[in-house]
């Protein structure tokens, strides 16, 4: 059965903007622009920033006292694009106590030794609350297409050394990958979960700059490896991974957003106006007590007023 033919998971479906990827898979994204349409001061954009995190803090309270709800919320972009400060940024003011992040770096041999969607199925956000994956399964079908040896680590049946040379031209692996993803994915949002996925979309000029701050800055010089010059050199190779990883699993209950990142202040009022204009959708409301309780609260009231007068 085709994707197309899965009956829709969710009655969720996302905001349109015009950072979404459509889900035809049509869409360019090396046609994509890095800095936003809308050009505003550094401050017009924190100005909104703030507004959008007040906004999101009282309705993140909402959605974790209704706890029908989880959204998951996730991160991918090439090096120096901006993921961690805009998680900072965006979510500084959301309670801890309804809200996760989870980093995804090197699988451990654990980790290895179960399917690619085992790690992050552990992390997934419980209802009520929001989780954020800073990189993700995504990473299965990008870094690890641009380089197949990790998945001789995978132990997979049909890989092996002698083949790997020709697995990207493997149409049929990376379709069955997408295909487990998109299935994933309808599985969390058929069962409460929304799901937003943010591309940050840094140009290569950019990051390069970036990482020119790092190697100027001491403090900074721990964010930089030399890695992540030879990881650049590879720019064309990641802008065809994406491309394909973005346009086979950009749907209405789970899309892509593909948000400029050369301008750090836009890219973070972006993000955050569509966290919350696609949170405000959901049918969220704070739970009430029974009509027994509700006759009962005035007791409750004068009784905890008399205890309170006589200290």
């Amino acid at each position: 059965m085709s994707n197309s033919d899965n009956p829709r998971p969710s009655s969720f479906c996302c905001i349109d903007s015009p950072y979404l990827m459509p889900f035809d898979g049509k869409l360019i994204l090396t046609e994509q622009p890095t800095v936003p349409a809308e050009q505003l001061s550094k401050e017009e954009y924190k100005a909104q920033l703030m507004v959008n995190s007040d906004a999101l803090y009282h309705l993140q309270h909402k959605m974790y006292a209704d706890n029908c709800f989880s959204v998951l919320l996730i991160f991918q972009a090439l090096d120096a694009a901006g993921k961690d400060s805009t998680i900072r940024k965006v979510f500084s003011g959301i309670n801890p106590a309804g809200f996760q992040v989870h980093n995804f770096k090197q699988p451990s041999a654990q980790e290895l030794d179960h399917d690619f969607l085992w790690r992050t199925s552990k992390a997934l956000p419980e209802r009520g609350r929001i989780g954020i994956f800073n990189r993700s399964y995504y990473e299965e079908v990008l870094v690890v297409r641009v380089h197949p040896k990790y998945l001789l680590n995978q132990n997979l049946p049909n890989i092996h050394l002698d083949n790997l040379a020709t697995i990207n031209s493997n149409h049929q692996f990376w379709a069955g990958r997408y295909q487990s993803i998109n299935d994933h994915e309808a599985h969390l949002a058929r069962n409460g979960t929304i799901i937003l996925k943010f591309f940050l979309n840094v140009s290569q000029q950019e990051q390069h700059q970036r990482f020119l701050s790092r190697i100027k800055d001491p403090e900074k010089n721990w964010k930089f490896s030399s890695g992540d010059i030879e990881e650049s050199q590879l720019w064309d190779t990641y802008q065809y991974a994406y491309q394909q990883a973005l346009s086979h699993t950009s749907r209405p209950w789970a899309p892509w957003y593909i948000i400029p990142a050369d301008y750090k202040p836009a890219m973070r009022a972006i993000v955050s106006k569509l966290v919350l204009q696609n949170i405000r959708q959901l049918p969220l409301s704070f739970p009430e007590l029974s009509s027994q309780d509700q006759e009962a609260l005035p007791i409750y009231e004068s009784l905890l007023s008399q205890n309170t007068n006589k200290k």
